[in-house]
């Protein structure tokens, strides 16, 4: 990898030029953003299975007699009834409620858990923990010695079983984690996903990342296994209304605004950006994360403005073609009286306003 200011390389970046993907810059790393096109690897990924790198993303451990005790200082969610091998999602935030990150907790042992975090906010994720957890517990940045590798898709477990060992993969839940061997490497194999369908995430030795996506890919190639890029990670995401970082959350959106107050567990006690929010929930928050499907012909992009009669009354935060439903979607950052389903409003696209409609969400639904 780089250090000199220039974006920065994953270890699986030789194995994504030699694949032909298209590379670009994403918060200052070189990544795919697709490599035989977006619409084939989302459908590789709905259908069959799709090899994700996501080696850009970081890890920052929380250990010592008091983690629990800075876990629940710093995270909205309640970490106390976690088990070894748990794994919780929820959030990171300021004093004044905004979202610092939205990240997934892994429980190791009563005095190790650790954060995995977006990329573009390891550094930022990582002084902050440091300063609000001080010497109460010992805050690692495990970013630069570890790797990670995601396999979705309704054949990801197939697949897996080819290449793993030490391991019963039938056996890990959703956001569950356990230890097994993967191409022969020691992992921690975990099932979140980021896609709305079945897969695993493996974190390993940063060094072992080509072995494994290579033994993996070998394992999967003859059952439809694609690798999929930034573009597909977008459509899948958005499909399932999965918030981005930077897109639909941020430092100056509550997680109430974002629609993830079901991750806010306000009842275990105090904790950063705690009287904030739970001020928001008593008064109702001034506005709202809706999904909405485009009703006129026309697709919306991050930054457009939402209008009624004439007036603007929000943005869309994320917005594309829906290649499993055929519809073009988004979701949008609302005055909250008109987030609800039903409401139809105009998207004003390249100065021309376009009609669309607040509806249920997630747009796609896994089939069983």
């Amino acid at each position: 990898m780089t250090t000199n200011g220039s974006p920065r390389r994953t270890p699986l970046y030789p194995i994504h030029v030699k694949l032909g993907a298209r590379i670009i810059d994403f918060h200052g790393w070189e990544m795919p953003v697709q490599y035989s096109g977006i619409r084939e690897e989302h459908f590789a990924v709905r259908e069959k299975a799709g090899i994700f790198d996501v080696c850009h993303m970081g890890t920052v451990g929380i250990k010592g007699k008091n983690a629990l005790k800075m876990v629940q200082k710093v995270y909205t969610g309640d970490a106390s009834p976690m088990r070894e091998g748990d794994i919780h999602y929820g959030l990171l935030c300021n004093e004044n409620g905004g979202i610092i990150d939205d990240v997934t907790l892994f429980k190791v042992s009563e005095e190790n858990y650790f954060f995995c975090v977006n990329a573009s906010n390891v550094s930022k994720d990582y002084e902050w923990l440091k300063s609000a957890i001080g010497n109460d517990a010992e805050v690692i940045n495990e970013s630069e010695t570890g790797g990670i590798i995601a396999l979705q898709g309704p054949l990801a477990d197939d697949i897996l079983s080819g290449v793993s060992e030490g391991i019963d993969l039938k056996s890990i839940k959703t956001f569950k984690f356990d230890y097994g061997r993967v191409a022969g490497v020691n992992a921690i194999i975990s099932r979140t996903g980021y896609t709305g369908e079945r897969g695993f995430e493996f974190f390993f030795e940063r060094e072992k990342a080509l072995l494994i996506w290579e033994e993996i890919f070998k394992a999967g190639v003859g059952m439809g296994l694609k690798p999929a890029g930034l573009g597909a990670r977008d459509t899948l995401r958005l499909e399932m209304k999965y918030t981005l970082y930077g897109n639909d959350i941020g430092d100056s959106v509550s997680p109430l605004e974002a629609c993830l107050e079901r991750y806010i567990s306000f009842d275990k006690g105090d904790f950063i950006g705690h009287d904030a929010l739970l001020k928001e929930k008593e008064s109702g928050s001034k506005r709202r994360l809706a999904g909405f499907r485009m009703i006129d012909l026309g697709i919306p992009r991050q930054g457009f403005e939402i209008m009624i009669d004439g007036m603007v009354i929000g943005y869309v935060t994320s917005g594309g073609h829906s290649f499993s439903t055929e519809n073009n979607i988004g979701m949008a950052l609302v005055d909250t009286k008109h987030s609800v389903v039903g409401t139809q409003f105009f998207v004003s696209v390249r100065g021309k306003e376009l009609k669309a409609e607040v509806v249920e969400t997630p747009f796609y639904k896994r089939k069983k």
